[in-house]
């Protein structure tokens, strides 16, 4: 899956193709659908959601520059995948799922291999997690009509966002924070679940 799906496609970073080769993808699955694990397209995983296909969890994580330091907010814990290969990379990851069966289930799976370094909880992605910002990093695995402005507070001067945005047509942005400004460095057509309030 790593060489021929994500090395082969133009992610180099080695560190993000050592993460992805030490985290055991099909872990993430439910029972039924664990052979689809490393297939290249999203896998459902209950409550209308899905696991990322291989490549795009690779490209997302290579687009942050992740240092062994850095405090990482994740929008949308899904299943704990992207969770768990941020844990390998970063020194603490802040993870908020809307649905409260998939946070439970993330948690256990992320605690049962041993990830010490991970905080999950119940939440709005929109409103962020304050008590613990500001983030080096922010990552979003669906996809709000605009950039949230609380995440964007909650960035760390010079800190890089990446999440999709938009409703019928989806970018993958990766915005760097400047001060009261923010620069936008990339885009890719991407396809998400929509990222939902709680409300």
């Amino acid at each position: 899956m790593v060489a021929d799906q994500i090395r082969a496609r133009g992610v180099r970073d080695q560190r993000v193709l050592d993460a992805l080769e030490r985290v055991p993808r099909e872990c993430f699955l439910p029972d039924d659908l664990r052979h689809e694990a490393h297939r290249d397209y999203p896998v459902p995983i209950g409550h209308g959601q899905t696991i990322s296909q291989p490549y795009i969890v690779g490209y997302m994580t290579e687009a942050l520059r992740l240092e062994p330091s850095h405090r990482v907010l994740e929008i949308g814990t899904g299943c704990g995948y992207q969770t768990a290969v941020l844990a390998e990379l970063a020194a603490e990851v802040f993870s908020i799922e809307l649905i409260p069966e998939l946070a439970d289930r993330a948690r256990d799976t992320v605690q049962g291999m041993g990830y010490r370094n991970v905080s999950i909880r119940t939440g709005d992605g929109y409103d962020g997690w304050t008590e613990h910002a500001p983030f080096d990093r922010i990552i979003g695995a669906a996809a709000a009509p605009a950039v949230p402005t609380a995440l964007l507070d909650q960035l760390a001067d010079g800190g890089l966002l990446v999440m999709p945005v938009g409703v019928a047509y989806q970018e993958l942005q990766v915005l760097r924070k400047h001060g009261a400004s923010v620069e936008t460095l990339n885009t890719l057509p991407v396809r998400f679940v929509p990222m939902v309030r709680a409300h």
